[in-house]
């Protein structure tokens, strides 16, 4: 069985609302869906799913747990993570709760996508599953242009560990990818843990646990993988992220010079944003439209109204340039 998976907890309830309605307006009830919980803070989800036949709040602990002790077991053995974290959170593990999409290896479907909490579908996804024909892990984004956010590049074992071909082509970003139901067995997890342990560790980027660990794991395994960025003709590919200022939107669809997009990132912008937007703040962002959109499209009068000038989230130039400084994300051309 075919299906998606996101993460969320309440936190993110704004932006995952957005997410099942962009699903469903591609497809209907017609693909299960089912969401990953980051932590116990899922009190609104609970309720709103529960209206939502075809969704699903995983609620494995067994395979919860295993993933959270995986993850800790790796940032354990790591030489300056927790020292860095220290610096930014009170917390002893940073953005503890991300690496739980992982436990969609251990989920209800066979093949699935999945997508981050912050985007919204645009396509159907029948080309996304084609492809894991002949493909274990699919992915379609341009983070390959920026190492930095993926791994450390000041480690001297980073090129040792994968060579530079690989690491100029395979890296992704975690927020969307295709993949397989149990495409990591225990055995194979265990032997990942024990080359971390050896020293490989180092080569993690702490700042983006989750993103740095799926790509070591994907990368170290040697699983095949295929980056539709880099691999579908220049008549085909779009971008995808929100820094992206050309798209032009159609009936409630993104499209990239006349080219429909798969899916549209609101990275980098936070979801208290959202939240104070779905509040009745009058704040502007790329995209706002399409958003709000998707979050009322059941619910229309429900939907703020803003009659007044809106105030901008932040000069475009200044925006972009802070997400990229922190996320290492490029803008697409």
């Amino acid at each position: 069985m075919d299906g998606i998976c996101t993460l969320a907890n309440d936190r993110v309830y704004d932006q995952l609302i957005a997410l099942l309605n962009s699903i469903e307006a591609i497809y209907g009830q017609q693909i299960p869906v089912c969401i990953y919980p980051y932590d116990d803070n899922i009190t609104q989800i609970q309720t709103e799913i529960s209206r939502r036949p075809h969704v699903q709040l995983y609620d494995n602990q067994k395979s919860i747990q295993a993933w959270d002790n995986f993850a800790r077991q790796i940032w354990d053995a790591h030489p300056t993570a927790k020292k860095s974290w220290q610096k930014i959170s009170r917390e002893q593990y940073y953005r503890f709760g991300t690496h739980r999409r992982y436990c969609a290896f251990d989920g209800p479907f066979d093949r699935f996508v999945y997508m981050d909490a912050d985007t919204l579908l645009m396509s159907p996804l029948e080309s996304i599953f084609t492809l894991l024909e002949c493909n274990d892990w699919v992915v379609y984004d341009f983070q390959f242009k920026d190492l930095s956010h993926v791994y450390n590049i000041s480690s001297p074992k980073l090129t040792k560990i994968f060579p530079l071909s690989r690491l100029q082509t395979e890296i992704f970003c975690s927020g969307f990818y295709a993949t397989k139901k149990n495409i990591f067995t225990v055995q194979q997890r265990e032997w990942l843990l024990e080359n971390l342990r050896q020293g490989e560790v180092e080569i993690l980027y702490e700042m983006a646990p989750d993103q740095t660990i799926l790509n070591y794991m994907v990368m170290r395994a040697e699983i095949c993988s295929y980056n539709c960025a880099l691999y579908f003709p220049e008549n085909v590919v779009t971008g995808c992220c929100v820094t992206s200022t050309h798209f032009q939107a159609r009936d409630s669809i993104l499209y990239d010079n006349n080219k429909r997009l798969t899916y549209i990132h609101y990275i980098g912008l936070s979801s208290q944003l959202f939240s104070q937007v779905c509040n009745g703040k009058n704040i502007d962002f790329p995209y706002r439209e399409i958003f709000l959109h998707y979050r009322y499209l059941h619910e229309p009068n429900k939907r703020p109204q803003f009659p007044n000038k809106s105030k901008a989230y932040k000069t475009l130039e200044n925006w972009a340039t802070r997400i990229l400084k922190k996320l290492g994300v490029m803008v697409e051309v």
